[in-house]
């Protein structure tokens, strides 16, 4: 159907630029991200002794902040009828709060020896990088009508539920063996 009577769709251009249509992403990021880690609480409660003996505890608070972030970008999203300026600043601010910890588990001594390299970049170094740089873009683009806006966050939020997961199975069934 085309023409006046055709039904209104929201272009993608337009979305990037606007966090109402992102309503329904945020909340169910925010349902699934929390229910995640609350059961990275469970595997590193069942798993605690050998996960302090290890020193695997960095792994442990990585995987609660890569699981948490997405509650927290959903939670800046579902604010209603906030500014631009109001959202992007709390984006900023998620990354800039999570960045240190996250580079500190990143850097390359932190790096257990038997984790091959490329597991390690790929859990650990990747999700770290793009939860932190992903929201600043996203943020910039905001308020500047460019660089793809809010559709960093999807791409954010996956890595930091990709990271979470793999050292969460990791936390609760590889130490194990």
């Amino acid at each position: 159907m085309t023409g006046p009577a055709a039904p209104s769709r929201l272009r993608a251009v337009d979305a990037a630029y606007d966090a109402e249509p992102w309503s329904d992403f945020a909340a169910g990021m925010a349902g699934a991200a929390a229910a995640l880690a609350g059961l990275l609480f469970v595997a590193v409660s069942i798993n605690i002794q050998t996960i302090l003996a290890g020193g695997i505890a960095g792994r442990a608070a990585q995987a609660l902040v890569l699981l948490a972030l997405p509650v927290f970008f959903s939670l800046a999203l579902l604010v209603p009828g906030q500014p631009d300026v109001a959202l992007a600043v709390e984006l900023v601010l998620i990354a800039v709060v999570v960045a240190p910890g996250l580079a500190r588990q990143a850097r390359p001594r932190a790096r257990a020896p038997e984790q091959p390299a490329s597991s390690w970049v790929a859990t650990t170094v990747l999700p770290s990088v793009v939860v932190v740089v992903a929201p600043v873009l996203a943020a910039v683009g905001l308020l500047t009508g460019s660089l793809g806006g809010l559709y960093w966050l999807p791409a954010a939020v996956a890595l930091a539920l990709l990271g979470g997961l793999v050292n969460a199975w990791v936390l609760l069934v590889e130490i194990l063996r």
